[in-house]
This record gives C-alpha cells, sequence and structure tokens, in this order.
C-alpha cells in the first residue's frame, strides 16, 4: 500500500443519552493516520478512546464530524455499508478476544478472511506458525489460555490483510509478559501486511511501542 493518509478524523462528536440527560463524549475529535503507520491513543477511563474506536471502525455512529478511510465517508455509510467495510477493509481486535466458541482455533482463525473471500491457506497458516499455534489448530478457544487466545484474535485480524487494525487495549487482560510478547509479535505481523494500527491502550509500554501517540481527555485530543 502506497504511503499517504489512510484514516481522517475530522472534529467528531459523540454523545450518549443517559437517565440525567445527554453526556458528551467525544468533542471535535480530529487526526490522521497515514497508511502503513501505529498510533497509540491513551487516556484516562471514561475519556472517550473505545467510543472513539468503535465509530471509526463503523460499529457505532457519529452525531456530528465525518471519518475517511481512503476515498470512503465512513460517516455516510448504512448499516450493510459500514458491515462490509469490516468485513474487508478494517478489522478490530477486541480485549475480550470474541473468538467463536463452537470453531477450533484454525476456522477462527480463517473467519473474517472467509467472509471476505479473501483467505489464503499458505499465509494463514503462516501466520498460525508465527503466533505459536500450529499445534493447537484443532482446539477449541476454551482449551486455550488467555495469551493463546489473544494470539488467535490477531491472527484472525491479519488473516483478512486489512488497511487498518483497530485495537482496544489487546494485551489488557493478558500479565506482563506475556503481553509484552503478543505486543512485539502483532507490530511485526501488522508491519509486514502494511496495515495503520491504532491502538487504544493504558499500557505505557504498548504505547512506547507505537509510532506516534495522542492523549484523549474529556472527549478532546490534548
Amino acid at each position: 500500500m502506497a504511503n499517504g493518509t489512510l484514516l481522517r478524523v475530522d472534529a467528531v462528536e459523540k454523545t450518549f443519552h443517559g437517565a440525567d440527560g445527554p453526556v458528551p463524549v467525544l468533542r471535535g475529535v480530529s487526526f490522521t493516520l497515514d497508511a502503513g503507520r501505529t498510533l497509540a491513543l491513551t487516556g484516562e477511563s471514561g475519556s472517550g478512546k473505545s467510543t472513539l474506536l468503535h465509530v471509526i471502525g463503523g460499529l457505532d455512529t457519529v452525531d456530528g464530524g465525518h471519518i475517511r478511510l481512503g476515498e470512503t465517508d465512513v460517516t455516510a455509510l448504512n448499516d450493510r455499508g459500514r458491515a462490509k467495510l469490516r468485513r474487508s477493509r478494517v478489522s478490530v481486535i477486541f480485549q475480550q478476544f470474541n473468538l467463536i466458541p463452537s470453531l477450533n482455533v484454525a476456522s477462527n482463525i480463517a473467519f473474517q478472511a472467509r467472509l471476505a473471500g479473501r483467505y489464503d491457506p499458505d499465509w494463514t497458516a503462516d501466520l498460525a506458525a508465527r503466533l505459536g499455534l500450529t499445534d493447537h489448530l484443532r482446539k477449541c478457544p476454551e482449551q486455550l489460555s488467555g495469551g493463546q487466545q489473544q494470539r488467535v484474535a490477531i491472527g484472525r485480524t491479519l488473516a483478512l490483510r486489512p488497511e487498518l487494525v483497530l485495537a482496544d487495549e489487546p494485551t489488557g487482560n493478558l500479565d506482563e509478559e506475556t503481553g509484552e510478547a503478543v505486543l512485539r509479535l502483532m507490530l511485526d505481523l501488522v508491519a509486514e501486511t502494511g496495515a495503520a494500527l491504532l491502538c487504544v491502550t493504558h499500557s505505557h509500554s504498548l504505547a512506547d511501542g507505537m509510532e506516534r501517540k495522542l492523549v484523549l481527555r474529556r472527549g478532546q485530543i490534548a
């Protein structure tokens, strides 16, 4: 993928409505991310980090502003358009792994790539080997450790070869040593695919591994 601006977030606003009235969560957030680059998004709990990740990935809608992925205005897409975006161009790594319990490791890794019609058995096998999962391909997620499950989630994301990887506290459920190992693997593999990576994290060590850092404070870039 050629270098250049891949993601453009422009004056994005999001408000939730609770029993006590409207609660502004994102207040005019703007930034860009170039293709093939990595960016850490940090900030206190409740600062809007996960909400921002969700609207970028089309998991939620904005109340104002625009999000563009390449030439696509994500904020103008309907439900079907956003689902197609997630199937083919954007992939999310969640803290809770979100693996499919009824599928084995091999099928979980291949799942999103198959949905997109982009399944490459050689690339998938290489990913499994690089992630240390070759001996676990026939196991179900419940038979794996937390670190192994997160490796499966990373493999599933990268098997698609997306343009943009969104990671929401990807090492939050792992011990420090396992988290560091998973982070190194994730960064190496993201670099190989040429994807851009936007990572929401509380971890200073994880943020320090990214090329750029942004701090979100009370719904605004600090």
